[in-house]
């Protein structure tokens, strides 16, 4: 088996140079780098990586904590954060926290047990034990899609004392978040639906806790204001962010005594849940109701008609979160910092609209 010396001793450099090259540790000029990869790529060299973390201390892998994989919506984000670590020398721990506190907190530990360099982590609605446990071990963290708003200390996204699971040394524990907006394309649908003439626009939100629940419950209101409409809490029901509570909660804006006329899901699960009640109470969309909703996916064009929906950055947000966190590792002291994607209206027929209004832009 070739070792570092043989890559050395092709590429007519030191054994230093090429721990350089291979570890990122010092700038080398480049046709020597490309001599250092050439040699490796000849030789057939695969790098020690556990002796490599032995001497820097790092593993150069990444965990990643998000529930329900199996969603289209984080298997795109997953997608994106293993592409962009595979790209910058990292591998992929996953694990599923299925959006419970304690599981959560149990899952981090391990990934942490695993000694990876990092973690991006979708947070529950409850991450009181999550902060706990990775502020009080300095676990560089990204928290994605979801952020904890109100854990935040003033502008520097960083979180002290109590808050941060009490860190000893007094240090505040600084974190950075990716995720995409929320209250604007919320908005956005909401007034596109009061524009075509509804005036009872139902919606069916996530999981109460969540940070995109609130967000998207605000840009609802927001959108309500703006088109001159009342806020009526009978019209609001909650989904739970999966198909099953969707359908329930669908089922149960359609008993009111004056039902909506359009319907706004918060996220895809709900979206087929909302349609499946839509169905068993005999309800065409959009000629009995008109409906538009947070996530496209893959095959909401396939459907009949074709699902109004705004677009998530999902691929960009994993990539961005890698980068994010390996900034974090470089430089620890950094302000903690918030990056929001800006997602896309994407204009289709269930709203109501015929194809000529068909077309794809951005929203914030």
């Amino acid at each position: 088996m070739p070792t570092m010396a043989d890559v050395a001793r092709s590429a007519g450099v030191s054994v230093a140079t090429v721990s350089h090259v291979l570890n990122g540790t010092r700038p080398v000029l480049p046709h020597t780098r490309q001599a250092v990869l050439d040699a490796v790529d000849e030789l057939g060299y695969t790098p020690n990586t556990l002796a490599r973390s032995l001497v820097t201390s790092r593993t150069r892998s990444i965990g990643l904590a998000v529930s329900a994989i199996s969603n289209p919506y984080f298997t795109e984000i997953l997608q994106g954060v293993e592409a962009s670590a595979l790209e910058q020398g990292y591998s992929l721990l996953i694990a599923d926290p299925h959006d419970d506190p304690g599981h959560e907190r149990k899952v981090v530990q391990l990934l942490h047990e695993r000694r990876v360099d990092g973690m991006i982590v979708a947070p529950s609605a409850d991450p009181r034990e999550l902060l706990a446990y990775v502020g009080r071990h300095r676990v560089p963290v990204v928290f994605l899609d979801r952020v904890i708003d109100g854990m935040m200390s003033d502008a520097t996204g960083g979180v002290a004392g109590e808050a941060a699971g009490g860190v000893a040394d007094g240090r505040p524990y600084l974190f950075d978040q990716v995720c995409a907006e929320s209250t604007g394309p919320m908005s956005h649908l909401v007034r596109h639906l009061a524009e075509l003439g509804h005036r009872r626009i139902g919606l069916v939100a996530g999981l109460p806790g969540l940070s995109t629940t609130a967000e998207r419950i605000a840009g609802y209101r927001r959108g309500l204001t703006a088109s001159r409409l009342p806020y009526d809490d009978d019209l609001v029901a909650h989904g739970d962010s999966e198909s099953a509570a969707a359908e329930r909660a669908t089922a149960a804006l359609l008993s009111l005594a004056a039902p909506p006329t359009a319907l706004v899901t918060a996220n895809n699960a709900m979206t087929i849940g909302a349609l499946r009640a839509l169905r068993e109470h005999g309800l065409a969309v959009p000629d009995g109701i008109a409906l538009c909703c947070f996530d496209d996916f893959a095959w909401a064009d396939l459907f009949s008609p074709r699902l109004t929906a705004i677009a998530q950055p999902s691929r960009e947000m994993g990539a961005e979160a890698v980068r994010v966190l390996l900034e974090r590792l470089d430089t620890p002291d950094a302000p903690g910092r918030t990056v929001r994607l800006p997602c896309a209206f994407v204009h289709r027929t269930s709203c109501g609209c015929s194809d000529s209004g068909f077309g794809k832009g951005s929203v914030s």
